[in-house]
């Protein structure tokens, strides 16, 4: 009784506090502080009880424990306006976003019952985007220009190893997230916005979702774990708050992903890991449809069913992580996420709010045995600087959004939008 009590009052605490910001487009690049230090890799090699996170099949594979961890997340954002074409623009003007750490918690809990089958329960960011430029980005707003949006999974799952070698899982995606603007003033008016009173400055909303997560590990050999994932698309509920700003009236839901995974055992010590994994960003209207055309197009004002939104594609991330047992007691770990940005030239202005720019990630760690048998995890994670250059930079013509006279039409917006990131995390794991 007092062991669930413990547990209770850990998922509340991190239920209290499951901001997030995240790399591979607004998602994490991995789902617990061991998965983290090997590029994200988790589908095929379960670490620790945040397993279901990445494949709920391999709670079944973990044993009985409990993780609680926390990453330490820092993105460095910059908008550069580069043109003045129109009342919107801020002419040749670098903003960089003012806040830049950010606390991550990660909750995971798992029971064996018998030999066969885990249940257990994940409470983790699954991503987010926040911008806070501490000044006026975009022209004609009273206050500054901000944004945040913030995701937390609560994951009840049972997995159950079919044979001594097939593993399948589901778990159950308890979904919340938050969002709240500032400084859209520009946007909440008629000519702009289907509900310009529900644009900006209207405080916190929130938003709740009910979906599934289903996995699969298969040891294929001694040396050989496969497994897969899918996750379909959880449907949210709107932010009122916010219906004239994100299309279909405040929808925002989460995107389908799914994946497979390999881990291959070349001996004793080594362990190589590798991950695929599509997020079909481009089936969630308010963030695939079109923002070149943005503001007040015809047939695409803010909150509508076709409303502008960040026109990101789907995106595709590529992990590889491998660790070595370098002592009884310590094992090292690294490795390599890439995902191309889902945001593209001409998108730039709306991503003010998102700029979602890195693709390469380098990640580092190791996990210390203690004398009790419990662990203590470190990872490191560094995204390079990437730079999305807007269409329209120096062009010497004008951008469509901005109406352009008699000059030359370039779609597109004269904003550059470019990003690094760092984080560091640490984790207690306890076997029972």
């Amino acid at each position: 009784m007092m062991k669930m009590k413990k547990i209770a009052a850990l998922l509340a605490i991190a239920a209290a506090s499951g901001s997030a910001f995240a790399t591979n487009g607004y998602f994490s690049h991995g789902f617990g502080i061991k998965a983290k230090s090997m590029g994200g890799v988790g589908i095929a090699l379960p670490q620790d009880s945040l397993a279901a996170a990445s494949n709920p099949a391999g709670m079944a594979m973990v044993g009985d424990r409990l993780d609680v961890g926390l990453d330490l997340f820092a993105p460095i954002r910059t908008a550069t306006w580069t043109a003045t074409n129109g009342a919107y623009n801020r002419p040749l003007e670098d903003s960089k976003s003012g806040r830049n750490l950010f606390a991550v918690p990660e909750l995971g809990y798992n029971k064996m019952l018998g030999w066969d089958m885990a249940v257990g329960i994940n409470v983790y960011g699954n991503g987010g985007m926040n911008t806070d430029y501490g000044k006026v980005v975009i022209s004609g707003a009273a206050t500054n220009t901000y944004s945040n949006l913030e995701q937390m999974f609560i994951a009840p799952t049972f997995a159950w190893k079919i044979n001594k070698n097939h593993t399948i899982g589901v778990s159950l995606n308890l979904v919340f997230q938050n969002f709240e603007a500032r400084g859209l003033e520009s946007f909440a008016v008629a000519t702009q916005s289907s509900a310009p009173e529900s644009v900006t400055n209207r405080g916190k909303d929130y938003s709740t979702g009910l979906g599934l997560k289903l996995g699969w590990t298969g040891q294929i050999s001694p040396a050989v774990t496969l497994g897969a994932t899918y996750q379909p698309k959880t449907s949210m509920s709107r932010f009122d708050k916010y219906k004239g700003l994100f299309a279909q009236q405040g929808k925002f839901d989460i995107p389908e992903t799914y994946g497979l995974g390999i881990a291959y055992k070349a001996n004793d010590k080594l362990t190589v890991a590798a991950d695929v994994v599509q997020i079909n960003y481009g089936a969630v209207k308010s963030i695939a449809n079109n923002g070149d055309k943005f503001p007040g197009v015809a047939g695409t004002l803010l909150g509508s069913e076709n409303g502008s939104g960040f026109g990101w594609g789907n995106q595709t991330v590529y992990k590889l992580g491998m660790s070595y047992q370098y002592a009884p007691n310590l094992l090292l770990r690294a490795g390599y996420n890439h995902a191309k940005t889902p945001l593209g030239s001409t998108q730039t202005f709306f991503n003010i709010l998102a700029p979602a720019t890195v693709e390469d990630h380098l990640t580092l760690g190791a996990t210390w045995t203690l004398a009790d048998k419990s662990e203590l995890s470190l990872s490191y994670m560094h995204a390079f600087e990437k730079k999305v250059t807007g269409v329209g930079t120096g062009n010497g013509g004008c951008v469509v959004a901005f109406g352009c006279g008699g000059a030359v039409a370039v779609s597109g917006h004269p904003v550059d939008l470019k990003m690094h990131q760092n984080a560091l995390g640490i984790a207690y794991g306890m076997k029972f």
